[in-house]
């Protein structure tokens, strides 16, 4: 009995902490959908570029998605290191799992646990790996 009210307290302020989370994360600049679930332990980058997350989205622990890139600049002087993610509708990426700059994941796709996604994601596939790679297509919705 005692087990299960301190689970329930846990998981109580489990909701409160991932709802203050994104709210901050809002009030940063970041575009976060309806129904949108981001793990405390995701690392969202605020500082440069803009991200954008669809609706019913669910990041889990881990993840982190960068919209910049402090080496870019080195490489090319033009580059400001800026960039753009685009997580659209009803995507789920896995644990651990990296998105970088000038990234777009279609709706419906699924990111395999720790990938690392450097090009566009088209809709309803599942991707996986480093280098990221398609290895099943969904049916769509």
């Amino acid at each position: 009995m005692f087990h299960k009210i301190i689970k329930n307290i846990f998981h109580f302020a489990g909701n409160i902490l991932r709802k203050a989370k994104i709210a901050y994360l809002r009030g940063m600049g970041v575009k976060i959908g309806k129904n949108t679930n981001i793990s405390l332990r995701a690392k969202i980058d605020t500082r440069r570029g803009k991200i954008e997350i669809g609706d019913n989205c669910y990041i889990t622990y881990g993840c982190i998605i960068l919209s910049h890139d402090m080496a870019a600049k080195r490489i090319n002087p033009n580059d400001d290191g800026s960039g753009r993610v685009i997580i659209e509708d009803n995507v789920y990426i896995a644990v651990n799992s990296v998105i970088l700059r000038n990234v777009r994941i279609g709706r419906n796709s699924i990111i395999g646990a720790c990938s690392v996604i450097t090009k566009d994601v088209p809709p309803d596939v599942v991707v996986v790996g480093n280098p990221q790679k398609i290895i099943r297509y969904l049916e769509k919705r």
